[in-house]
């Protein structure tokens, strides 16, 4: 059981109670001696129906690394769910509140040390964090809604305690169940390319100003303002907001106005500069880096080699793409939400976490984080939004992972790109959920 912590830090806003916990957990869930974290979560619930028994709903954000939105309950998916539930916004560990990873927080580690303990912030954790929470609050079951990672995490949940669990939302989360991160990246290379393909058909220019970006990169010394070598490959990474619906336009003005002129030279300005470090959210957020990989890495998923570890998967993937190693003279390519060995050489907070990443990456016997068999014989009933264009999370796989789980119904639609929920969260939401009272009336939810 988790030991709760009092916090004070409560308060109302248009007619909602925002209430903070904050527990002690164990860093390791099956060692009675283990140290323990923090971990922290945001209850709201509508004060007009604060003193009814309502339904218990936990939120799992995408990332991974990523806290809970700091959201206004008046608007979105939290506006339709809180006319129903009592929400819960969980910090996952290591995120928020939640005994925070950062290049700070782990600077007196060593690199062993760094390994050893980031090796338990994956979803299998994460959702022991929050059954233990459940426990706590005395909450028979609960409903829950995952977003992208998030909904990794629920399919995780429903792996190891389905009993615990009335229905699941999932939105842009239905990872493959068994295959190598190679063959995710495989997929994800070409949608990419798709995606970088249907930007310049729709902003010509854009390849005209990207190509003079990168030259100048190449050609130039660039810093970006925390002192740090601005390269080409970083450029390329904010591509990975080709995935987010209504991303193209801002994108193409934040291109179209790269470069002022200084003394009669062309430079990159101030501001793009700053734009592209506040791109990068490993600088403040490094579990996205080190992590993501493994939400790959179990022992069924095997790549042509019979390897289960990641060994920097994108990386190794990207050699079979070469337009994606821009060359002046070629075309230029964004890359998505891959990540990279070289960010620990170039990107200024990873660098002190070279060696464990390293480490991460080859590491081989990562736990298992589903249950085949459980989710095969399903009973929980669970609704996806599943999104055909999705630049982050394989459509093919969602479908082929949704034809092994029983009690489960899809929405596949063009409609929204991977953020969809934060687009139109509302109408996603109380979509998912007319589909779960549907599923609910089956007979023996089937």
């Amino acid at each position: 059981m988790p030991v709760p912590h009092k916090l004070t830090s409560s308060f109302v806003d248009n007619g909602i109670l925002y209430q903070a916990h904050q527990f002690q957990v164990p860093l390791k869930h099956d060692d009675k001696q283990s140290q323990t974290i923090t971990v922290y979560a945001r209850e709201l619930v509508s004060l007009d129906r604060q003193t009814q028994n309502l339904p218990w709903l936990v939120y799992f954000q995408g990332g991974p690394g990523f806290p809970s939105p700091r959201a206004d309950g008046q608007s979105g998916w939290l506006k339709a769910a809180l006319q129903h539930y009592r929400v819960l916004l969980l910090d996952q560990r290591g995120t928020g509140l939640s005994s925070p990873i950062t290049h700070q927080t782990l600077e007196s580690m060593s690199s062993d040390e760094q390994a050893n303990y980031l090796c338990h912030f994956r979803a299998d954790s994460i959702v022991k964090d929050a059954e233990a929470i459940r426990k706590h609050f005395n909450v028979e079951k609960w409903a829950i809604l995952g977003q992208s990672f998030g909904g990794f995490c629920s399919l995780t949940y429903l792996s190891l305690y389905p009993n615990s669990l009335l229905k699941s939302y999932i939105t842009g989360g239905v990872p493959s169940l068994t295959r190598h991160a190679d063959e995710v990246y495989q997929a994800t290379y070409q949608r990419v390319k798709q995606k970088n393909n249907t930007f310049f058909r729709q902003f010509p220019q854009a390849q005209t100003l990207c190509q003079r970006i990168a030259d100048y990169l190449l050609n130039h010394e660039t810093y970006l303002p925390n002192g740090q070598l601005f390269t080409v490959e970083q450029f390329q990474m904010i591509g990975i907001n080709l995935g987010r619906g209504h991303a193209a336009l801002p994108m193409y003005y934040l291109l179209e106005s790269a470069f002022i002129t200084v003394d009669k030279k062309e430079t990159l300005s101030y501001a793009f500069l700053n734009a592209m470090l506040a791109e990068q959210a490993y600088q403040t957020n490094p579990i996205y880096a080190i992590l993501h990989e493994s939400i790959y890495c179990q022992p069924f998923a095997k790549n042509d080699s019979g390897k289960t570890e990641s060994t920097w998967s994108a990386h190794r993937v990207r050699e079979m793409y070469p337009e994606f190693n821009y060359q002046t003279g070629k075309p230029f390519f964004f890359t998505g939400e891959m990540v990279y060995p070289w960010m620990f050489e170039q990107m200024q907070c990873l660098k002190p976490l070279k060696e464990a990443a390293n480490k991460l990456a080859e590491k081989q016997n990562w736990p298992a984080l589903y249950n085949l068999e459980q989710l095969k014989n399903n009973t929980v009933p669970i609704a996806c939004a599943v999104y055909v264009e999705d630049m982050y999370v394989e459509f093919d796989y969602s479908r082929e992972t949704l034809a092994n789980i029983s009690n489960s119904q899809a929405w596949m639609t063009n409609e929204y790109e991977h953020n969809g929920i934060g687009v139109d969260g509302e109408k996603i939401f109380n979509q998912l959920d007319e589909m779960l009272n549907q599923i609910s009336q089956l007979p023996n939810h089937q």
